[in-house]
């Protein structure tokens, strides 16, 4: 027993020693690259991650993930690839150095293209938030629309705005938007009992003009929004979506969070 805890305490002790306190964040003083990983992957296939002799699989959705690689020898540092599963498209390449400290590898990965991860505030009670992107792949809309979220009265079939996006760019992420919840259930429109539910219009930009307006599809006022949560419950949302009309224009969610 007491050379188990002799054993205990040397591993301890040499724990200790192999760190210390920078900035307020432990530095490993072994020889290891710290990586920290935070990447939006869109698509049918993941993702693969190579440092050195080391592989990381990245699933297609959200991935967080730190860890620390050791590095062989008295190298001082190494190269991160990251490629497509199955085709093996290079993604990104980018040489690490134990010098610069902890590296961050954050982006956003479509259609074979890299952009910014988008920001997806907290949950706050009483609030609904949503980050939009909008890729109209039938109409090929290619202006910048407006994102109206509002209350559709079911009685007298009036659509009132709450919230709107401003000037949305095709196939790019919006700000955060926020509305209040609300119950569907104990509205009073002009002095009328109603029920209301959450749709989600889009205009063209500075206009209450259908964007789809002028094209083959017609706009069912219920049936026609964008996706959203439910109008009851505090929710922090971010949606891809696309255009899949049938008799009217629908829309498909490509991918939530």
């Amino acid at each position: 027993m007491k050379n188990l805890k002799n054993c205990l305490m040397l591993v301890a002790t040499a724990l200790l020693l192999a760190s210390c306190k920078k900035n307020g964040e432990i530095e490993d003083k072994r020889n290891v690259l710290a990586v920290t990983f935070n990447i939006l992957s869109v698509g049918n296939t993941g993702l693969e991650a190579r440092i050195d002799t080391f592989k990381i699989d990245i699933p297609v959705g959200r991935f967080d993930y730190s860890d620390a690689y050791a590095l062989a020898g008295n190298k001082k540092g190494a190269k991160l690839t990251i490629t497509e599963k199955g085709t093996g498209k290079l993604v990104m390449e980018k040489e690490l150095k134990k010098a610069d400290g902890r590296a961050f590898i954050s982006f956003f990965y479509m259609n074979g293209a890299i952009g910014t991860v988008p920001i997806v505030p907290p949950v706050e009670p009483g609030k609904i938030k949503i980050t939009y992107m909008f890729m109209p792949v039938k109409t090929n809309y290619a202006e910048p629309v407006d994102i109206v979220l509002g209350k559709y009265y079911l009685t007298p079939k009036v659509f009132e705005e709450v919230a709107r996006i401003k000037n949305v760019k095709p196939n790019e992420f919006t700000e955060p938007v926020t509305i209040s919840t609300f119950a569907t259930a104990g509205h009073v429109y002009n002095g009328q009992a109603t029920s209301a539910t959450l749709q989600v219009y889009i205009y063209k930009a500075g206009t209450n003009t259908l964007y789809t307006d002028g094209t083959i599809y017609p706009w069912n006022p219920t049936a026609s929004s964008a996706p959203k949560p439910s109008s009851s419950t505090a929710a922090s949302k971010l949606y891809i979506f696309s255009e899949a009309p049938t008799s009217y224009m629908a829309y498909f969610k490509n991918f939530e969070i």
